[in-house]
């Protein structure tokens, strides 16, 4: 099903709900996501920002409301959800590489097996997405081998190598060490810089406000305040969000 819209709007999310054995995790959760914007959607653990975007993605079927991909219903359609998933890259939290495959084998494997892309092509265009997320010299190594940091970008480079029109980050840094985290967000930043529509759940305000287009503040399963970063950071309208933001810069030092 086709909807009538501003064709610069990738991606809209209309009224999701989602219960989990009674208990209402998203509460009627609605945003649109321009082209080369990055939506950064904050707020306290438990209140279901990474069941919005597996709902988004299909990987978790929400209860009630709409996803739409380029003014196409990914949510109760008929069409493959895999040729959604193709448009929209998902990076995951704990990196869910293949450990008998080495980072190039990761990155080509979506292209072979779900592109049916020449194998010749698809190592060529695997290569490609590693040296842009400076992973070119890691090619041939396993999960196994490398530093949390490398597997998120070898992850990262997976996602882009589907030409998504957009990208899901599940709080891409926090299953890493301090030290590894600069050198993803350096990655995702410049996915930023280069226009990528990118949708981004993190804890990390700094960087939040520094590729934010839009930060969406989250609480108990509902939009509670969104806004540019500016605004959010210096001037939130709800004394909830204020003692959010204002314990997380205690605890994260941003």
């Amino acid at each position: 099903m086709q909807k009538g819209r501003d064709k610069d709007i990738v991606l809209e999310v209309e009224d999701i709900h989602k219960t989990y054995k009674g208990h209402e995790v998203l509460r009627g959760i609605s945003f649109k996501v321009k082209k080369g914007e990055t939506k950064v959607i904050i707020g306290p653990s438990g209140t279901g920002k990474s069941t919005l975007l597996r709902c988004i993605n299909q990987l978790t079927i929400p209860d009630k409301g709409r996803v739409w991909l380029e003014g196409e219903e990914v949510t109760h359609t008929k069409k493959n959800i895999n040729q959604f998933r193709q448009k929209m890259g998902m990076v995951f939290q704990d990196f869910n590489l293949f450990d008998h495959l080495n980072a190039l084998g990761n990155v080509e494997i979506g292209l072979v097996k779900v592109k049916r892309m020449d194998k010749d092509k698809a190592r060529q265009k695997a290569m490609e997405e590693l040296r842009q997320v400076g992973l070119e010299n890691q090619a041939y190594l396993y999960p196994a081998q490398l530093s949390g940091g490398q597997k998120q970008r070898v992850s990262i480079a997976r996602a882009l190598a589907m030409d998504p029109k957009v990208i899901l980050f599940d709080e891409p840094t926090s299953a890493l060490d301090p030290e590894l985290i600069g050198e993803v967000l350096e990655v995702i930043k410049n996915l930023a810089i280069q226009g990528m529509t990118m949708v981004l759940v993190t804890h990390e305000m700094g960087f939040a406000r520094s590729v934010a287009n839009e930060i969406i503040f989250m609480e108990e399963g509902k939009i509670l305040e969104s806004g540019e970063p500016q605004q959010l950071f210096i001037n939130p309208k709800h004394e909830r969000t204020k003692r959010f933001l204002k314990k997380i810069i205690e605890l994260y030092g941003e």
